[in-house]
């Protein structure tokens, strides 16, 4: 089920169960008292609560709505506008985030939007350079993709020799402009690899936000081009893991109506590996990663 379909049905229900405990609470319960009251003053006798319940019953209908509706509102206000909890389900951000990281990502960080449509009714703000955001995939919107922001609107972002290059807000007059190198220095080689090859891990900063990236020394990455514009309302994604990241190298920029939120908390990590020899099902995990949980940098 894709995230849309989930919020169509998380509004359908909190809509439903509203409308029933709105006519239950201000129509057939009145009903209920009055019908109780009538039978308390021709008897002349109090009811206690159960008397009164099997005299004039709740439905089971109105019972459930009005136990649901305030926890589906409840989930559908956090969801919607505040925290939304996601899954890392692929290494590209690594060394940043590691397959089996859950994490939460702020809703509000970067406007307030309908939950069906996604039309935004408060601007709240933008992503800066630097910050992890989720998106929805500009391929497939049904799908939600998670990189770093290198890119902002009128920046140009040039690639080159595995290095990024940011001529911030030069928009087609970029010619005088002095291009910020990204990259930065080797910090070592061998924490993560892909096959056989150890990967180079690198520091890297983008404005003030530093943080880790990683290099595949033995992989020659080529795209359609060096060179790209970001326009107006537009941001340029790539993945940490640079050379295992299907991002704005290959599938352009991303429209500002396709941000989500920017990633803020590990609140759960963890990890699925094991050896070949377990008899365990390769989705149950094999330990937590309490290491793992807190601020994401």
């Amino acid at each position: 089920m894709t995230t849309y379909y989930f919020s169509l049905l998380l509004v359908i229900a909190t809509v439903l169960t509203g409308i029933i405990w709105a006519i239950d609470h201000w129509v057939w319960k009145p009903k209920r008292k009055a019908k109780v009251a009538a039978t308390e003053q021709q008897s002349g006798l109090k009811l206690d609560p159960e008397q009164a319940q099997k005299l004039a019953p709740q439905s089971a209908l109105a019972d459930f709505s009005q136990a649901a509706f305030p926890v589906l509102l409840g989930i559908l206000i956090l969801r919607s506008f505040l925290y939304e909890p996601f899954r890392i389900p692929s290494g590209s951000m690594l060394p940043t985030l590691l397959v089996g990281d859950f994490i939460l990502v702020e809703k509000f960080r970067y406007g307030l939007r309908d939950p069906i449509k996604r039309h935004e009714f408060i601007r709240t703000g933008r992503p800066h350079r630097g910050d992890i955001a989720v998106f929805k995939y500009p391929v497939d919107p049904d799908v939600d993709y998670i990189k770093r922001v290198i890119g902002l609107p009128g920046d140009r972002v040039v690639y080159r020799d595995k290095t990024f290059f940011v001529q911030p807000s030069c928009y087609q007059l970029c010619a005088n402009v002095e291009p910020i190198e990204l990259q930065q220095n080797l910090i070592n080689a061998g924490d993560f690899y892909r096959q056989n090859t150890p990967l180079q891990k690198y520091s890297e900063s983008a404005g003030e936000v530093r943080y880790e990236i990683l290099v595949d020394p033995s992989r020659n990455i080529v795209t359609q081009a060096f060179q790209w514009d970001v326009p107006e309302g537009h941001y340029f994604f790539v993945g940490d893991n640079r050379d295992n990241s299907l991002d704005s190298r290959y599938w352009g920029m991303v429209n500002e109506d396709l941000l989500v939120g920017r990633a803020v908390f590990v609140w759960l990590s963890l990890e699925f590996e094991r050896s070949h020899e377990s008899w365990l099902p390769r989705w149950v995990p094999s330990k937590v990663r309490f290491d793992r949980l807190g601020r994401i940098e």
